[in-house]
């Protein structure tokens, strides 16, 4: 039963939190931490670096923490806070069993978990091969956490304590996810374009130089615009060299010919 004391002594608690909401906790300055550092990052390693670093600092049972991708090759683990975290994720890999592979087929949450991975089945000879390397506690999240598997990744914390990670670690490490699926979208997006403009400059400067090739050879054997392309495809395929390359030589050394 809730007293007259008990609502005085919560509004006394609230105000206390309203006089210091200039001055984040702990948990808050992490996460502003981390999404500021995430503003920063322009790689998929960076972001994923910053993020293992951030999970290992706000979920209180973590003590190694790892991120998983899927590629069309399968698993790797580009982001770790410790040589544990790439072992047991590699053990996985091999099995393709596990809290960190299951994370990424699961759908909803993404969400795998377990207390005590030495005497649990839940991921079969996974649990006590973590077992006998010291790690006990598992939980990993989906990236993207909210879609349907097959997900891009998993973030995995582990805890060398029996029932080292409780529910908050939970929802920590979902919250985490989230923020990591958002900053990889932004930055593979951002990669994705700039590859994109890349590869459309190199595409418009080999034209120019195919463009040079043949007019060399339009003018030094009186040949058509065709015919030039043709001579110039057919040293391509008999060298077994780029056109492109065939061109940039010939332009190159046209006080040769």
């Amino acid at each position: 039963m809730t007293t007259d004391q008990d609502t005085a002594d919560d509004r006394e608690r609230l105000a206390a939190m309203l006089d210091a909401e200039d001055v984040p906790g702990p948990i808050a300055a992490e996460f502003l931490a981390l999404a500021s550092a995430l503003m920063d990052a322009t790689t998929v390693g960076g972001v994923l670096r910053r993020v293992v670093e951030a999970a290992r600092s706000v979920i209180p049972g973590a003590d190694v923490v790892s991120v998983t991708l899927r590629t069309a090759e399968g698993f790797h683990t580009p982001a770790q806070t410790d040589l544990l975290a790439s072992r047991l994720d590699e053990i996985q890999y091999r099995l393709d069993a596990g809290p960190c592979v299951e994370a990424t087929r699961k759908p909803g949450l993404g969400l795998t978990f377990s207390a005590d991975l030495g005497a649990s089945t839940q991921f079969g000879p996974f649990g006590p091969a973590a077992a006998e390397l010291g790690v006990h506690s598992v939980l990993a999240v989906g990236l993207f956490p909210d879609g349907d598997g097959p997900r891009m990744g998993a973030l995995n914390v582990y805890s060398h304590a029996r029932a080292g990670l409780d529910e908050l670690d939970r929802d920590l490490a979902l919250v985490l996810a989230a923020h990591a699926s958002t900053a990889l979208a932004a930055t593979m997006a951002s990669t994705a374009a700039e590859l994109e403009a890349a590869q459309l400059r190199e595409a418009l400067r080999s034209r120019d130089v195919i463009g040079q090739a043949k007019g060399i050879l339009m003018e030094r054997r009186g040949i058509s615009s065709d015919e030039a392309f043709g001579v110039l495809r057919a040293a391509s395929q008999s060298l077994n060299v780029k056109l492109a390359q065939i061109a940039q030589t010939l332009v190159d050394r046209r006080s040769e010919i």
